[in-house]
């Protein structure tokens, strides 16, 4: 996933714009990064990805979403209708694009 592409669905909040806040506000847990623009407050899909990016900052790591966002969107596609997460590592950025 590119700096371009949207973590938060609902609310199309791009990757860049996550790592932006997160770098800025540092914030002490992943719930807060909902103050970015609403990252995570809609259908819930991304939450787990907000969460790896906390971890991935916390650690001093390389802030990355690791899947193809067409994947990605697919996954909350059905997440949408199922309530249901198809392929957990998909949306939790560790699967490979």
């Amino acid at each position: 996933m590119g700096p371009d592409d949207n973590v938060c669905l609902c609310f199309h909040v791009p990757l860049g714009k996550i790592r932006a806040y997160i770098k800025r506000e540092d914030p002490p847990v992943a719930s807060l990064i909902s103050e970015c623009l609403g990252a995570g407050t809609g259908c819930g899909w991304c939450v787990p990805v907000l969460k790896q990016l906390h971890r991935q900052h916390q650690a001093g790591e390389p802030m990355e979403v690791r899947v193809d966002p067409e994947i990605y969107a697919s996954g909350r596609r059905s997440y949408r209708k199922t309530g249901e997460r198809p392929d957990e590592t998909a949306s939790d950025g560790r699967t490979s694009s």
